[in-house]
């Protein structure tokens, strides 16, 4: 397994990690603690979740107990600013929520410390002087680690560094974002900006939901139990022009003797700002085919041509 450090930290993470949001929905505890202790087995060290994940922050719960003896080998990161309720102060990232959900997240995971403690998304009714300057309090106080951020936009992530430069309060180091061969809009201004300011990033629905993996074929039915097999994001992302893509992509793949999913880790951690491609798995088997597919050592030819089919321009 090979480690990078998180953005400018001295935090060093497994290069694959595992996306804790099928814990507690697709997975009972059994199960978790099956794919998570094979994770273990394998140098995985990385573990995603956020208190909104599973029924009644059940994800945390979950995961917490599958590490167990394991806490101090393990790298665990969880967000807030989810709903938690129907009550008006149980979203966001104001001084009142975020203490309440890392005391909530804390009591779930059943541990003292959170490593990396994340704001899942941005809340443009609360500055965002107020959300770090807590989040810094809670890093002094010893109950967080490091600080991240999840879906922020170029500009946020700029305010953000220099909110904390000139209060001298404590820096995000991470950026989590949607990142794969089918979603690159954040290369434009997310990801320079990341670079600019020092974060490791952190891409998740790095498969675009599984339609990377390649079990998903144009005109035929979804296989039963997958994430696809209706809904919104079915629609969204079952599309003729993502077919046409990925199509493109497997003929692309197996020509070097790959397979597409191979290319899609691949791909993401050939950027030397990924610190970690992170990637749910309900099945032991599954942790042990994304551990495999980072090994494709992609050619400057192979990533212009990658260019051209997904139709992407700087």
């Amino acid at each position: 397994m090979e480690y990078r450090r998180l953005g400018r930290s001295g935090l060093e993470i497994s290069l694959v990690g595992i996306g804790c949001n099928n814990f507690g929905r697709r997975c009972d505890l059994d199960q978790t603690k099956a794919v998570v202790n094979k994770a273990i087995d394998l140098g995985i060290n990385f573990f995603d979740t956020a208190d909104i994940y599973g029924e009644d922050g059940k994800s945390e719960e979950f995961l917490g107990k599958a590490i167990g003896k394991n806490r101090h080998s393990t790298v665990i990161a969880t967000k807030f600013a989810g709903n938690m309720g129907s009550g008006p102060m149980e979203s966001g990232a104001s001084r009142k929520h975020i203490i309440d959900a890392v005391e909530a997240s804390l009591r779930r995971l059943d541990t003292d410390y959170i490593d990396l403690y994340q704001v899942h998304f941005p809340d443009l009714l609360t500055p965002l002087e107020e959300t770090i300057s807590t989040l810094d309090d809670l890093v002094r106080a010893g109950k967080v680690r490091y600080i991240g951020h999840s879906n922020f936009a170029g500009w946020q992530i700029a305010h953000a560094h220099w909110i904390a430069e000139h209060h001298h309060l404590t820096p995000f180091i991470s950026a989590q974002n949607h990142w794969s061969l089918l979603e690159r809009e954040v290369e434009r201004e997310v990801i320079p900006s990341a670079n600019a300011f020092g974060l490791g990033v952190l891409p998740y629905f790095p498969l675009a939901s599984g339609l990377l993996t390649g079990k998903y074929k144009r005109d035929e039915p979804a296989p039963s139990g997958t994430r696809l097999v209706s809904g919104p994001m079915a629609d969204r992302v079952l599309t003729d022009n993502n077919f046409d893509i990925v199509e493109s992509l497997e003929s692309f793949a197996q020509e070097s003797g790959h397979s597409i999913l191979e290319l899609a880790f691949s791909w993401l951690a050939s950027n030397s700002n990924v610190s970690s491609v992170i990637a749910g798995a309900t099945r032991p088997e599954q942790v042990e085919s994304n551990i495999q597919a980072v090994n494709w050592e992609l050619t400057s030819d192979e990533m212009a041509k990658i260019d051209v089919i997904t139709g992407f321009n700087a």
